[in-house]
């Protein structure tokens, strides 16, 4: 019975949102990121979860380094295949998916070249945010780069004006 009246109470509080994730994982990955960061480097994490229609619901989080210990070796989050075996096993152990995929930039929240090209889940209807300045505290909303993977290397982006409706990270998530 909770279940479905959290549900309704969703409903009304984030109704066009597209990715929820609570703020109790929320908050921690970002101080992780910003950690693993240094503050100087590049760091990221898949949000596993379940997908319901055109909503994707994050529990878990999974670390680039945590499955590539040389994920940042380059400044900038590389993956090696074997990470991405490591990962898929996880989901099928946990009976989780890929929700959407996390990772920070220096200064502005913008999608490069090469995350536009090399989308870390390729899949459409995929999540990528983007965090400004390493995740360095305060992490602010209004200031993420949030993208929805198309296919054929095409994105939509979230994050300029639909941004905190797209992403809900409350208590009702």
């Amino acid at each position: 019975m909770s279940f479905s009246i959290k549900a309704i109470i969703r409903a009304f509080v984030a109704p066009e949102h597209g990715l929820s994730c609570p703020a109790s994982l929320w908050r921690p990955v970002m101080a992780e990121l910003h950690r693993r960061g240094e503050g100087r480097h590049e760091a990221g994490v898949f949000l596993l979860g379940s997908v319901h229609g055109n909503r994707r619901a994050a529990v878990a989080a999974i670390y680039y380094d945590d499955l590539d210990p040389q994920a940042y070796s380059t400044g900038v989050c590389v993956l090696h295949a074997p990470a991405f075996a490591k990962l898929w096993a996880i989901c099928r152990a946990r009976r989780l998916t890929v929700v959407a995929d996390i990772h920070t930039h220096p200064g502005q929240a913008f999608q490069s070249g090469a995350d536009r090209t090399n989308p870390m889940v390729a899949r459409a209807g995929h999540v990528a945010i983007i965090v400004p300045d390493f995740a360095a505290p305060p992490v602010e909303r209004r200031r993420l780069g949030i993208y929805e993977y198309r296919g054929q290397h095409e994105w939509f982006e979230r994050s300029r004006g639909v941004g905190p409706r797209f992403l809900y990270s409350g208590f009702w998530s």
